[in-house]
C-alpha cells in the first residue's frame, strides 16, 4: 500500500461527497433526527430512552454508513470509475483504504454530533465516560462502512445494493439484544448472535451505560467490532474486481 495514493483516493471521495447533499444528510442529519424522535417517543419513560438510546447510538451510524457506502461505491463501479482507477498504478488495498478513510472521517463527524446531541440536549444518562460512548459509536460507523464496501462487490445496481440491507443488517438488528436479552433467546439464536458484530456493538454501549470505568467486557467488545471491520475491509479488497461486469 502507498500512503500518498490512499490519501489521494480519500480526498477524491470527499470532494464527491461535498457535491452530494442527500448523502451528507443521510449520514449526518438522519441519525440525529432519529435520536430526537426516539427521545420524544419515550418522553414519559426516560429510563427506557437511556437503555434503548445508548444501543441505538451505535446502531444508527452502522446502518446509515452501510447504506450510503454501499450505494456510493456501487455507483462508482457501474459508472466505470473503479475500473479506470484500477487500470492505473493503484493497488486494491490503496483504493479500499482510501474509501474507508474518507467515509471514516464522515463517521467521526456523524458519531460526534449524535453522541453530543444525545448527551447534551436529549438527556441520555450514562454511568461511563462519554468518550467511551463516542468510541463505540465510531467503531460501529466504521463497521458499517466496511460492510457497505464489501457488499457492493456483489451488487449489479443500486437497487440490489439496498436489497442487501435485509440480508446483512436486519438479522443482526433482531439478534443483537436490543429487543430481548441474548441469554434469553433460543440456544440456536443465541449462538448465532454471538458471531454477529452488532451484538458486540450493543454490548459495548451497555457496558458504558452501566459501568463508570473501562471493563474487560468493554475492551473485548471494542476489539471484536474493530477486528470485524478490519476483516471485512480485507475481504473487500480481495473481492475488488478490475473489470466491471
Amino acid at each position: 500500500m502507498n500512503g500518498a495514493r490512499t490519501l489521494a483516493t480519500a480526498a477524491r471521495v470527499l470532494r464527491q461527497l461535498r457535491h452530494d447533499p442527500r448523502s451528507i444528510a443521510l449520514m449526518i442529519v438522519v441519525p440525529c433526527l432519529m435520536l430526537v424522535l426516539l427521545r420524544y417517543v419515550f418522553d414519559g419513560s426516560p429510563r427506557t430512552f437511556d437503555t434503548i438510546g445508548a444501543s441505538l447510538l451505535g446502531i444508527f451510524p452502522l446502518i446509515t454508513m452501510f447504506l450510503v457506502t454501499s450505494i456510493a461505491t456501487l455507483r462508482e463501479r457501474t459508472s466505470g470509475t473503479l475500473e479506470r482507477l484500477l487500470a492505473m498504478p493503484l493497488a486494491k488495498g490503496d483504493l479500499i483504504a482510501g474509501y474507508a478513510l474518507a467515509f471514516g472521517l464522515v463517521a467521526i463527524v456523524q458519531s460526534a454530533l449524535a453522541t453530543g446531541l444525545a448527551l447534551r440536549l436529549l438527556g441520555l444518562d450514562v454511568v461511563g465516560s462519554p468518550w467511551l460512548l463516542l468510541l463505540v459509536a465510531l467503531l460501529d460507523a466504521l463497521l458499517g462502512t466496511a460492510l457497505g464496501l464489501f457488499v457492493s462487490a456483489f451488487a449489479a445496481s443500486e437497487f440490489q445494493a439496498v436489497q442487501f440491507m435485509p440480508a446483512v443488517i436486519f438479522p443482526q438488528l433482531l439478534l443483537c439484544g436490543l429487543f430481548a436479552p441474548r441469554d434469553q433467546m433460543q440456544p440456536v439464536l443465541e449462538a448465532i448472535s454471538g458471531v454477529l458484530p452488532m451484538s458486540y456493538a450493543v454490548d459495548g454501549m451497555n457496558e458504558v451505560l452501566r459501568h463508570p470505568d473501562i471493563t474487560a467486557a468493554f475492551v473485548r467488545d471494542g476489539l471484536v467490532v474493530a477486528g470485524c471491520a478490519l476483516l471485512v475491509l480485507t475481504l473487500g479488497a480481495a473481492t475488488l474486481r478490475r473489470r466491471t461486469v
